[in-house]
């Protein structure tokens, strides 16, 4: 199964490109230390505003940083919100979705009246609506995005849920007496977690494309400490004079975006049981 599994997701070079864009950006952010030629924090008053030339190849801003270095930096709070505010709505999801699509009755019920709720409450000003009791930084940030993303996972998880519940293999846990909480998660969350796997990809995305948004718009990640979304707001304020600065950090949330799509989209393909029997 995990060779078929590969040989599909291999045959899709976007899929692929996108998989191998990710592992560069997350072992630049795990080496940020060693690979930044600068300190992100770094101000030089002598040297602002400088276009990109071989000392700085991001060119600098207004206060002399040194933009590639910010980057390099910034790609660290970026995939740190995206992997944990994902975790955080997975978990919620998971544990949600199972408990509603097991039992059925009034508690599904309840639960997903509750998503409909969630999910009528557009997911941005929800989030600026509670940064603006808290206190906003990076923290808060994952746990507002995790809790505000949760709802699609749930109900992937309670429509798996509402067919495995009902096969031979469920039925024969049940025969030997095993306990409700040993049937969800011994034998039926692993075979619900491919839909998961691949909305989790997607919530990446979305997660680091909400976070430089927040950033960008001076609620997420608090200067001096960098993210390409704060790097873009200097971009913003000096966009006729620094193009570099709306530039590249604008390039690296594309690029980054797209690529968890693009493997998004793979694991999707590859996992469809459906495309599996004519793989066998």
């Amino acid at each position: 199964m995990v060779k078929i599994f590969w040989n599909r997701f291999r045959n899709n070079p976007l899929s692929v490109t996108g998989l191998v864009i990710i592992l560069i950006l997350a072992m630049v952010a795990l080496f940020a230390p060693f690979i930044a030629p600068y300190r992100p924090t770094a101000i030089n008053v002598y040297n602002v505003l400088s276009p990109p030339d071989g000392a700085h190849l991001f060119g600098t801003d207004e206060l002399g940083r040194d933009v590639l270095s910010r980057m390099i930096w910034g790609s660290r709070a970026s995939l740190k919100v995206g992997f944990i505010a994902v975790g955080i709505a997975i978990t919620i999801g998971t544990i949600l979705g199972s408990v509603a699509g097991f039992y059925g009755g009034i508690i599904d019920s309840l639960v997903m009246r509750f998503v409909d709720i969630m999910l009528a409450f557009p997911v941005l000003f929800l989030i600026l609506a509670v940064i603006a009791i808290v206190e906003p930084s990076i923290s808060t940030i994952m746990i507002i995005i995790g809790l505000t993303g949760w709802m699609d996972v749930a109900r992937l998880v309670r429509a798996e849920f509402l067919s495995l519940k009902e096969r031979d293999f469920v039925w024969s846990a049940r025969a030997i007496g095993a306990s409700d909480l040993r049937i969800i998660f011994r034998h039926i969350i692993p075979n619900a977690l491919a839909p998961v796997f691949v909305a989790a990809t997607f919530g990446i995305a979305g997660a680091i494309l909400t976070e430089s948004s927040l950033s960008f718009l001076g609620l997420g990640v608090q200067p001096p400490d960098p993210s390409w979304g704060n790097i873009l707001t200097s971009g913003k304020d000096n966009i006729t004079v620094a193009w570099w600065l709306s530039l590249f950090p604008g390039l690296a949330i594309l690029v980054t975006v797209l690529s968890y799509n693009l493997v998004g989209e793979g694991l999707r393909d590859a996992l469809d049981p459906r495309l599996w029997q004519h793989e066998k």
